[in-house]
């Protein structure tokens, strides 16, 4: 009996022994080391998407070289000042070239910000399809930034081919600001 008493001691004490070892070592030490490897995972994610910025990072240098050239050609044709006498003149002999009659062209009020102005124009004009085809061809080889908002085509009324052409378009111009 004694023997036996002895073994349950011995037993008990083991069980004491291998519980305090998994509430007191083992748990703290799988919780640590499950917080390490969710860490690793996350400096892993994160040195992955570094290595994915720096391998894009040509093409976004790319890109903005682009647009970059796409801005100063773009402010290379609008011009500093917002007289746009001589570009009226000029849109009237571009539809003289074409044969186009009963010319009206108007400035309609300016919108300015800090940089822009933006000059709203209304073009009525009346002439063959193919005549307006090709004044709007060449309305682009003007040296200004010219922006088309609405073009309308109506029969002139005369049936002999002609159409009636209303076009709004927006110029701009450098604001000179001091």
């Amino acid at each position: 009996m004694f023997r036996e008493k002895k073994q349950i001691v011995i037993f008990i004490i083991a069980f004491i022994s291998v519980s305090g070892f998994v509430v007191f070592r083992y748990i703290p030490m799988k919780k640590n080391m499950t917080t390490a490897i969710q860490n690793k995972k996350q400096q892993n994610l994160i040195i992955a998407k570094g290595i994915s910025d720096s391998e894009q990072l040509p093409v976004f240098t790319e890109q903005l070289n682009a647009l970059r050239n796409k801005l100063e050609y773009f402010e290379s044709n609008i011009p500093q000042n917002n007289e746009i006498g001589t570009f009226l003149k000029e849109i009237s002999e571009l539809m003289s070239r074409y044969n186009l009659s009963d010319r009206d062209i108007k400035p309609l009020q300016k919108v300015e910000s800090n940089e822009l102005i933006c000059i709203p124009v209304n073009m009525e004009c009346t002439g063959k399809l193919s005549e307006i085809f090709e004044f709007y061809r060449n309305l682009q080889s003007i040296n200004r930034q010219i922006r088309i908002l609405g073009v309308k085509l109506n029969n002139a009324g005369s049936f002999n081919g002609e159409i009636k052409m209303e076009t709004d378009i927006v110029i701009y111009c450098k604001n000179q600001l001091g």
